[in-house]
């Protein structure tokens, strides 16, 4: 494995801006060398729910147009590239083609004539990880020869940040994600279990769209920020580490980047900016980047948290470990914005919300906080509450 990131310039969604740095990290990488007339090549963008390009959650068509068309110009076949992803909520035919189209990833698929994979068929895989042992992925990523991740740089809610390693959450179908997030409340296990995914699905190279970003309460609530770069990997972790450099935001408070660091994914002297390609002199970081409020002032996953809560007498430890589901940050109505769509209950892992007189409803003593519902509303109705009591 090459470990190198590369980094180009790319002020917009230009097809000959995405071409030039697209161009560029293919050719600074090692991987794309194996492409040839009979790799069967998956393609995974970034595609959390229905959203518009300008939205900044979904990975931009240009990127996809681009990664494509860097693959035929390597001798790729049209007709042996597919692009799948699986959404959050219902994995079927129909909401894929919604999916796709309201992206722009269809039609460009269409028109570079390769396949925007909606059988939604899946099968088990055995996987040797530290805490899981078999995953259920879509099909397409069990048949390719090169897998290709096409993330999008965002803030997250529930870990912080989400590029290269959280994308490969999508190869699991549908719902079966919310199995997961109850399976794994726990968000030092459920970094775990992303790292179990990545080693299970062996991805050959990452292309990260970081033209424009989303900043705040992402993946999908918060508000989109220029960046101006595209980078690619075959590292994986370590292009996130690099992503949390740009955002000047610590790599330990990220829970899947915390459990790579635990397994030796990461280098030990943390982010050498020796390992930049390409045109380093682009990689700056940006000032006054906007992390989810769920992370604020000693919230969820900041280490300031933790610290204050090790401080609590050992005799209260038991009454605090209650009280803290409902002090930590988590999600809230906001009844104004709601539709009563049910797109939060239908994703929920637990259960947890019910849609009553046209309004969601959350059971607070039941949510596990893994703010499924925050990335899933289509209207942005679900707000992250905080009360910051650990800061005596």
């Amino acid at each position: 494995m090459n470990h190198s990131v590369a980094v180009f310039r790319a002020d917009a969604y230009t097809p000959e801006a995405c071409t030039r740095a697209v161009e560029g990290a293919f050719a600074a990488l090692e991987a794309p060398k194996r492409i040839g007339p009979d790799t069967k090549i998956l393609l995974k963008p970034n595609l959390l729910a229905k959203h518009a390009p300008d939205k900044a959650v979904t990975t931009h068509p240009e990127i996809l147009r681009a990664v494509i068309r860097a693959c035929v110009r390597r001798g790729a076949k049209p007709q042996n590239i597919t692009m799948a992803d699986s959404a959050g909520g219902l994995y079927n035919p129909a909401a894929m083609e919604a999916l796709y189209k309201v992206s722009g990833l269809a039609a460009v698929c269409a028109e570079e004539g390769v396949c925007a994979y909606t059988a939604c068929e899946t099968d088990l895989c055995a996987a040797d990880g530290r805490v899981v042992k078999e995953f259920e992925l879509l099909r397409p990523v069990l048949q390719a020869d090169f897998i290709i991740n096409l993330p999008k740089m965002k803030s997250h809610v529930m870990t912080g940040m989400t590029a290269a390693t959280k994308n490969l959450f999508g190869c699991i179908p549908g719902l079966k994600k919310a199995e997961w997030h109850t399976r794994f409340p726990d968000k030092e296990r459920f970094g775990h279990m992303l790292i179990d995914l990545l080693e299970t699905v062996q991805p050959d190279m990452a292309v990260l769209d970081a033209i424009v970003g989303m900043e705040g309460d992402g993946p999908a609530g918060g508000e989109p920020r220029s960046v101006g770069l595209v980078m690619g990997s075959e590292d994986h972790p370590l292009l996130d580490l690099a992503i949390c450099r740009l955002m000047q935001f610590d790599p330990m408070r990220v829970p899947y980047l915390k459990a790579a660091a635990e397994r030796g994914l990461l280098p030990e002297n943390g982010f050498d900016p020796a390992v930049l390609v390409g045109e380093p002199d682009a990689f700056l970081p940006v000032e006054n980047w906007k992390i989810p409020s769920s992370y604020e002032n000693g919230g969820e996953g900041s280490t300031d948290f933790a610290d204050s809560r090790s401080r609590i007498p050992a005799f209260l430890a038991p009454v605090v470990r209650y009280a803290e589901k409902w002090i930590a940050p988590h999600p809230v109505v906001n009844r104004a914005k709601c539709i009563g769509c049910g797109r939060c209950a239908e994703i929920c892992p637990r259960q947890t919300i019910t849609v009553k007189n046209g309004k969601a409803k959350i059971e607070v003593n039941s949510c596990i906080r893994c703010f499924c519902c925050h990335e899933m509303c289509p209207v942005k109705a679900m707000d992250v509450k905080k009360l910051s009591v650990f800061s005596l």
